[in-house]
């Protein structure tokens, strides 16, 4: 799902595993680019320039290969207490310029989508610097915050702001400074030897959905996380999915989607611009959307549903928008759209029956998935699993209420489609998919067209215009409503009317004609009527056209319940048994015409 234009498109198993509370963001270097500090690229090119000290030739390729940790722990080496004067000089560098625009608006951002709905904050950081405290501070946050080495357990319980690989402090000591992981000696401690980093790295990833924000492709934080979670697969721990925001250069979005997945992470993929600017936008409005709960997606609903759905681009992808807020299980967006004036327009419709959900979408609408991931799955909005709570029971025998319960979402989207009435391509988008209406929407729609009757009948001419202001197709006209009996009445040939002519021809011959047989004779012959979009000369001025025929509106035909009875019957005139049937016959046959 894409909140800005141009933006990264969040998977929404991503956003409803963080809506559940179980997503920890994981930062790096890259969210404090707006307060002008450097990543740990740059961070050791500065050292290195403002030490005075040109990096040799080792140093160089470790610089080249990416390898900062290590290049900053052969500058320690190589200069005479190196290691205080190296760490005092990265916490000047490290100071921000908290004038810049948005310096600080990323991390107020992060601080409001790691709180969960039951209040409890999960963050971890690897920086040093002290950004996220200046918001803690400046809000008046009530936040715990926990440093290198000293880490509590993710668990459950867990509650506060982590950072990593340690915190610089207001006036850093020479022992606050020993604390900071920063050169490879360092890493190798907290990852290899000590192994603290290492198992809070490895519980983390075990209890939580982790999302990398600020990190490169090849930030060496990654490196050692990667080989801790590599430790682990080999003793048989399958972590959760893991998801990134990485950015990518034009023409290398493929290359760069391939480098992640090759670290069994999953990409969130926005172009280069503007200092991550696609980014740091994301992140702020999926906070102030996550902030106002389900008020942000009735602002989404309200946005987006002025648009005709076919103007929604990959770079502006707000049919995505739509949708992710109207599938919110409250039912509360769904009800924003479909109360909206004006109507939102009934193009809608085909997102909405776009099977664009998989398995892996299955938890955010109630269904316990299988472990075993089912690829062919495919499902919409309009036509999706049901959870158990709204199954019908699996029975060998009922009274016939099979149907499942609709939930809030369902119900009103029903609702928008009752405002769309007397628009033909509601009639044929249902005829299309089976024709026969769920028994809550039929007993909607009959409700809805006994509301209209009445209010036409007692001449509440002011009521009906007031209705027509706001949905103009709301009000069928009677070429209409006779379409709309003829659904209701379940004259529509569907899918459920597969009577057998072949079956009850071997039977007539075995049994001879019974009762039975007539009764199923009767349904196979019954008539019913098919519909299908009429064919226009020309769509110039159609909608200025006012219809004067049902076949101006839709192209219909009376057929049979069954398929194929003319060219099985044509077979069968000197068929004994046919002929014997045919004279008791007559009266089925002659109802049967009159129906027709």
């Amino acid at each position: 799902m894409q909140f800005v234009r141009n933006g990264p498109d969040i998977p929404e198993r991503l956003l409803q595993a963080h809506e559940e509370g179980r997503v920890v963001f994981f930062c790096g270097a890259g969210i404090s680019y707006p307060a002008r500090l450097p990543g740990f690229g740059d961070l050791v090119s500065t050292l290195y320039k403002e030490l005075g000290e040109p990096p040799d030739a080792i140093q160089q390729a470790a610089i080249k290969a990416g390898q900062f940790d290590t290049a900053i722990g052969l500058l320690e080496a190589k200069i005479n207490g190196g290691r205080e004067i190296v760490r005092q000089k990265m916490a000047e560098i490290l100071t921000p310029n908290l004038s810049a625009p948005n310096a600080t608006t990323t991390h107020e951002a992060l601080l409001t989508l790691a709180k969960s709905r039951d209040g409890h904050v999960r963050l971890i950081t690897t920086n040093f610097d002290r950004l996220f405290e200046k918001i803690i501070a400046t809000k008046g946050l009530t936040i715990k915050c926990f440093q290198a080495p000293l880490l509590r357990v993710p668990k459950n319980r867990w509650d506060g702001l982590v950072y990593l690989h340690g915190l610089l402090s207001s006036a850093p000591t020479s022992s606050d400074l020993d604390d900071l992981v920063v050169s490879s000696g360092d890493f190798g401690l907290a990852y290899l030897t000590e192994r603290w980093a290492a198992r809070f790295v490895s519980e983390l990833f075990r209890n939580y959905t982790v999302c990398f924000v600020g990190y490169s492709i090849n930030d060496p934080v990654l490196r050692y996380m990667m080989d801790a979670l590599a430790a682990d697969r080999l003793l048989g721990e399958s972590p959760p999915e893991m998801f990134a925001f990485g950015s990518y250069s034009k023409g290398k979005e493929n290359d760069r989607a391939n480098e992640w997945q090759g670290k069994n992470v999953t990409p969130i993929l926005y172009r280069e611009h503007n200092r991550h600017s696609y980014l740091h936008k994301t992140l702020r409005t999926w906070a102030g959307t996550y902030r106002d709960g389900v008020r942000g997606k009735e602002r989404i609903v309200i946005e987006c549903a002025i648009s005709k759905p076919l103007a929604s681009t990959n770079e502006d992808d707000f049919v995505g928008r739509m949708l992710w807020a109207l599938s919110d299980t409250k039912g509360i967006p769904a009800k924003r759209f479909a109360d909206l004036d004006p109507v939102p327009s009934l193009d809608w419709l085909e997102p909405l029956c776009e099977e664009r959900y998989r398995h892996t979408d299955l938890g955010r609408f109630g269904v316990s998935p299988k472990i075993e991931k089912d690829e062919k799955l495919a499902f919409s909005l309009t036509s999706r699993p049901t959870p158990y709570g709204l199954a019908s029971r699996m029975t060998l025998v009922d009274a016939g209420a099979t149907a499942s319960r609709w939930d809030d979402v369902m119900r009103h989207l029903a609702h928008w489609l009752k405002r769309h009435l007397d628009d033909p391509k509601l009639v044929l988008w249902l005829a299309k998919r089976g024709g026969q209406l769920h028994e809550d929407f039929l007993r909607c729609v009959k409700y809805r067209l006994e509301e209209l009757d009445k209010l036409e009948l007692e001449s509440k001419h002011d009521e009906l215009d007031r209705i027509r202001l706001n949905a103009p197709y709301a009000i069928p006209r009677p070429m209409m409503r006779t379409l709309w009996r003829v659904i209701l009445s379940g004259r529509l040939k569907t899918y459920a009317h597969r009577s057998d002519i072949f079956g009850w021809l071997g039977r007539l011959k075995r049994e001879g004609l019974t009762t039975i047989l007539r009764f199923e004779l009767r349904e196979i012959l019954t008539p019913r009527v098919t519909l299908r979009e009429p064919f226009r000369w020309s769509e110039e001025n159609d909608e200025l056209v006012e219809p004067a025929r049902i076949t101006d509106l839709v192209e219909w035909e009376i057929v049979l319940s069954a398929d194929y009875v003319h060219s099985t019957l044509r077979d069968w005139p000197s068929n004994l048994h046919w002929k014997e049937a045919l004279p008791d016959l007559l009266n089925d046959f002659s109802t049967l015409l009159r129906d027709t």
